[in-house]
């Protein structure tokens, strides 16, 4: 069988091929009859749009790219990355949209990703975890509307986004740490290049002061293998710790790890807490007590903020969502 075509439409609805594609290509001045006539067409027919050539009239791919600036085993190590993906491709896929990923964690996959935007393949672009200095969020920015998952640091005035308080989370966690007895608490931060990196650790600090030294802080990179590593560091440092704050549940889990190995006993010896309630923070061993960012929450609002760019909207306010601690046996 031919694929059935725009002609066919219009002859099984009995209008005009122009009135078809009016309706396909959005315009609202179609009679409520003749809409129902071709809808009831196209379910008959099997007609499928063809989005090459809609595209030349709309001016529209009817896609977005997700632009994702870290190594590409981060997408699959890390379970905050599928809540993120999953709520993109429910909430565009009610407009019809789909959802283009794309890894910019190299040199040559970030000029990868800009030759596509700027070709014109995608209406727009979701961006998640940014890194200060990287030139590719201005290039991204000026190819097409753009949001990020997280504040970009240096474009926060230029790159609507939304994101979970940083800092009130840490602070959360750290409180909670001292209302609990302990003494000597440690941080591990994530990349201080990235607005979780820097915020987290400012909130740790804005309850420690100065106790809050160099020697009782480690910089990871969030993965798991980098907190395990951080955690050894600084047992070797400071071996009279016992608690440490971790800037994500994953990288508390390496932690965990290192802890084990060293023969130290969680929560007696060392209290741990970690960052985000992720589904790793239920299935260490013990459970993390960390602080609850509403990832999928935050994943709507960019998406909505997306959608106001594309339907026109003047630049929208960032959302910042609370956070929330959630106490388990590791602390």
């Amino acid at each position: 069988m031919k694929r059935p075509t725009i002609h066919d439409v219009a002859a099984a609805a009995g209008v005009s091929r122009g009135t078809v594609s009016r309706l396909l290509n959005g315009d609202r001045y179609v009679s409520p009859a003749a809409r129902a006539a071709i809808e009831r067409a196209i379910a008959e027919t099997g007609y499928v749009v063809n989005r090459a050539a809609r595209s030349l009239v709309t001016q529209r791919t009817g896609s977005v790219a997700m632009v994702l600036s870290e190594p590409d085993q981060m997408l699959f190590e890390d379970p905050n990355y599928s809540t993120l993906i999953r709520v993109a491709i429910r909430r565009l896929a009610e407009r019809d949209i789909s959802l283009v990923m794309m890894l910019a964690g190299n040199e040559g996959d970030r000029d990868r990703v800009i030759r596509y935007l700027r070709g014109g393949h995608a209406d727009g672009v979701l961006l998640v975890t940014t890194h200060a200095g990287d030139p590719l969020a201005d290039a991204v920015a000026a190819a097409a509307p753009a949001v990020s998952c997280g504040a970009v640091i240096g474009r926060e005035n230029v790159i609507p986004y939304a994101a979970a308080d940083d800092r009130l989370g840490a602070r959360q966690m750290t409180e909670y740490l001292v209302s609990r007895g302990r003494k000597r608490i440690a941080m591990i931060t994530g990349p201080m290049d990235t607005p979780g990196g820097i915020q987290r650790l400012e909130g740790f600090a804005d309850v420690l002061g100065r106790k809050a030294s160099r020697k009782l802080i480690a910089h990871g990179d969030w993965t798991q293998a980098s907190g395990e590593r951080s955690m050894t560091e600084l047992l070797e440092r400071a071996p009279d710790l016992d608690a440490v704050f971790v800037a994500s549940d994953l990288m508390a889990a390496g932690a965990l790890t290192a802890l084990r190995a060293a023969g130290r006993r969680v929560p007696d010896d060392v209290a741990v807490g970690g960052f985000d309630d992720s589904s790793v923070a239920t299935s260490t061993l013990p459970p993390l007590t960390t602080i609850r960012q509403p990832l999928a929450e935050m994943a709507e609002a960019t998406i909505d903020l997306l959608l106001a760019l594309l339907d026109g909207a003047e630049k929208p306010a960032p959302v910042v969502l609370p956070t929330e601690l959630v106490i388990r046996e590791s602390a």
